[in-house]
């Protein structure tokens, strides 16, 4: 999923794996406990924590769950891996819990109870005009983004007030939300400005900004990104984002530049998804892509578009 563009292809092949070692867990259930702990222990990382929470719930383990509730709120990455033990059961195994956390006093529980509301798409009605509005950011921001999946049109004065948010995580999920609304054009300064800020919600606010405003307009800001060296690759990146195939040859232009090439790579994929199985059109090997490269990337490119390749393969289409 962090790929860009995202290879679903393979989360899915990479889910099923998944659920074929869950099912291996339901067998065994409580003697799998300590092996849970003990990874854990040895690794306190995302997927461990997916493992610890998903456990709890399967088995209906009040105080395993409970544990993996503190290990979340002890966590740097707001508790992703709990989130997503949460996402993945189905939500009548979750239901007593959420509406607990939702209205709970401690904020990390109602960060959690609104975060689970997102991953299963469930509305908590009323409540979320309230949570929109919440005193803790993350409860804030989670509440925003949720507000914006479920098109809760209603909400739209609260989410206009959220751009004035103190902080950055709501302001932008609020600026998000609209544009899912319909009502980009309220969005599309904030949603440029962490745009091009280069943070971890950079390429969905590039791409909510696309969507914020008319094509004439979107194509008018990234001409303007594109004459800083600073800000070329996101107006590149940003091409890829128009639907507009007929940018391919300008694309593989882009291609020859060191700075630019993945940028100009990720969007040829979104264009072309079907050129991702075409190996040869992508590689790490300095010999290949070139000297310029070997140069900017120190002998060690990612990988990257061979824009020769590339273009021999346009002719094909």
């Amino acid at each position: 999923m962090q790929a860009d563009p995202p290879n679903l292809a393979v989360v899915a092949m990479v889910d099923g794996r998944l659920e074929a070692n869950l099912d291996g867990l339901r067998i065994a259930g409580s003697a799998a406990w300590p092996i849970v702990v003990a990874a854990y222990e040895d690794f306190p990382d995302k997927g461990e924590l997916f493992l610890y929470a998903w456990m709890a719930i399967e088995q209906s383990e009040s105080r395993r769950l409970a544990e993996a509730v503190e290990l979340g709120r002890q966590s740097e990455d707001d508790a992703c891996g709990l989130i997503g033990a949460l996402a993945w059961h189905k939500p009548q195994a979750i239901a007593a819990e959420v509406r607990h956390w939702i209205s709970a006093q401690d904020a990390f529980k109602r960060f959690l109870g609104i975060s689970a509301c997102f991953g299963h798409g469930v509305d908590p009605k009323q409540m979320l005009s309230r949570l929109v509005r919440d005193p803790d950011a993350r409860v804030r921001a989670a509440s925003l983004r949720l507000a914006g999946k479920l098109r809760r049109t209603d909400l739209v004065e609260e989410l206009r007030a959220a751009l004035e948010d103190g902080q950055g995580q709501p302001r932008f999920w609020a600026a998000w939300a609209l544009t899912e609304l319909g009502s980009g054009d309220l969005a599309s300064a904030e949603l440029r400005k962490v745009a091009v800020g280069g943070g971890p919600d950079a390429m969905r606010a590039l791409r909510a900004a696309v969507k914020a405003a008319p094509d004439k307009d979107v194509r008018a800001w990234m001409g303007g990104l594109l004459k800083s060296p600073e800000t070329a690759a996101v107006a590149v990146r940003g091409a890829g984002m128009l639907g507009d195939r007929t940018l391919l040859h300008w694309l593989i232009h882009q291609m020859r530049a060191p700075a630019l090439a993945a940028s100009a790579g990720a969007a040829f994929l979104e264009l072309f998804p079907q050129a991702r199985s075409e190996d040869q059109l992508f590689s790490v090997e300095p010999e290949v892509l070139g000297d310029a490269f070997a140069t900017h990337f120190d002998d060690s490119p990612p990988y990257l578009p061979v824009a020769e390749r590339v273009k021999e393969w346009s002719k094909g289409l």
